[in-house]
């Protein structure tokens, strides 16, 4: 396809920034990438989103868009072919429906888990397992959680195959291991390997060092 005025301001490892990756590849669009300092943001970054700052913007002949969500949804509206959302309107709903608790309940039970400490993080781990149950369910016949195709809500929970074993590495633990969700473990398989992602995961050391400089920077020191 010829080539679009389309730029992603991003950073290498935001779950966020991967999702859009991930859409625009199933649509087969090239843009800019245009890679963020974070947490010293750009000029360029400030002024396209100056309500929440953060990366992903995508930049569609001019017109910044920013949140990740919204900007999946503007890319399925643009570009029709290779859909990544259903026709149905039920099917469709409940796309969003589980995109919404992913990013408002497992994300911040994960993120919990990784800066908390003691009988809080044991919480924050319960409530993770909590939250896998309810998608252990969604996936029960399908290979990914919009059929046998990428879609939607597997671009929203992309993110998950390389972070939970990275954070479980950190913590000593196995959030989403394979005998207490089978199915989870079968989807994060077959994600990891699709072509649109296998080359694009970040690089699990340089990961790893990246958050485990970011639980030093959280860690509160014991007071006297």
């Amino acid at each position: 396809m010829a080539k679009e005025d389309l730029k992603v301001l991003g950073f290498w490892c935001s779950p966020f920034y991967l999702r859009v990756l991930w859409a625009l590849k199933i649509k087969g669009i090239e843009f800019e990438f245009v890679e963020e300092d974070i947490p010293n943001k750009s000029p360029l970054l400030l002024e396209l989103n100056p309500v929440h700052k953060k990366v992903p913007v995508l930049v569609h002949n001019g017109k910044p868009i920013a949140e990740s969500v919204i900007i999946l949804q503007y890319v399925e509206d643009t570009w029709k072919h290779n859909p990544i959302l259903p026709s149905d309107p039920h099917e469709k709903a409940m796309a969003l429906f589980w995109a919404k608790f992913a990013d408002e309940k497992l994300v911040n039970s994960i993120f919990a888990s990784f800066i908390k400490q003691g009988k809080e993080k044991e919480e924050a781990v319960a409530t993770v397992g909590e939250h896998l149950k309810f998608l252990e369910e969604e996936l029960k016949n399908k290979k990914f959680f919009s059929g046998d195709e990428i879609g939607f809500l597997d671009l929203c929970l992309g993110w998950t195959v390389s972070f939970i074993s990275v954070l479980d590495e950190i913590n000593g633990l196995k959030m989403a291991g394979e005998e207490r969700f089978p199915l989870f473990s079968a989807w994060i398989e077959n994600f990891s390997n699709s072509p649109i992602v296998k080359d694009t995961l970040p690089p699990r050391d340089r990961l790893l060092s990246k958050l485990r400089h970011m639980e030093g920077a959280f860690r509160v020191p014991p007071t006297a």
